[in-house]
């Protein structure tokens, strides 16, 4: 048996959404999320609604094993998600997102990523998850739902 000490970074990020937290909360679904945001494709999506909910899995292409995501948390009534992504040989990444109404009537979605390193190419890649790039990759996020909530479709 390895005991070792776990290689991880967790970074959080602040997004203004311009909608209701009732309007953004159902597009944070990996079916919705075929609506808004660029490239993203699940492979399989495991529901008995057809959308997100408690213990819904689903698969996205990865290499060189697919990942697996599982949603452990689904609260619609507090918007409150946590769901895992098991990146076999890689990573296991945490994801939280809790969404709160502004006085303007947009959100501000809290969303926090920790990811553990389960493998030398997810030791590379907990080194390159920066600040900056995670900045980055929340900042074209926000961008998409924000042109989704805008136009009803998907940036390009």
């Amino acid at each position: 048996m390895n005991i070792e000490k776990p290689n991880r970074k967790k970074h959080a990020y602040v997004q203004h959404l311009n909608a209701p937290p009732e309007t953004v909360f159902p597009l944070l679904c990996p079916v919705m999320e075929t609506k808004w945001v660029p490239g993203w494709m699940p492979a399989t999506v495991f529901t008995d609604s057809g959308l997100v909910e408690p213990e819904c899995m689903f698969t996205t292409p990865s290499k060189p094993h697919d990942s697996i995501w599982l949603v452990s948390k689904h609260d619609p009534d507090r918007y409150r998600l946590e769901m895992y992504k098991i990146s076999p040989e890689h990573t296991i990444t945490k994801l939280e997102i809790a969404l709160s109404g502004e006085n303007d009537g947009a959100t501000s979605a809290n969303i926090a990523y920790e990811v553990t390193a389960i493998g030398t190419a997810g030791e590379r890649f907990v080194e390159e998850f920066t600040e900056e790039w995670y900045e980055g990759f929340m900042q074209s996020w926000e961008r998409a739902m924000n042109h989704h909530l805008k136009t009803g479709g998907k940036i390009a």
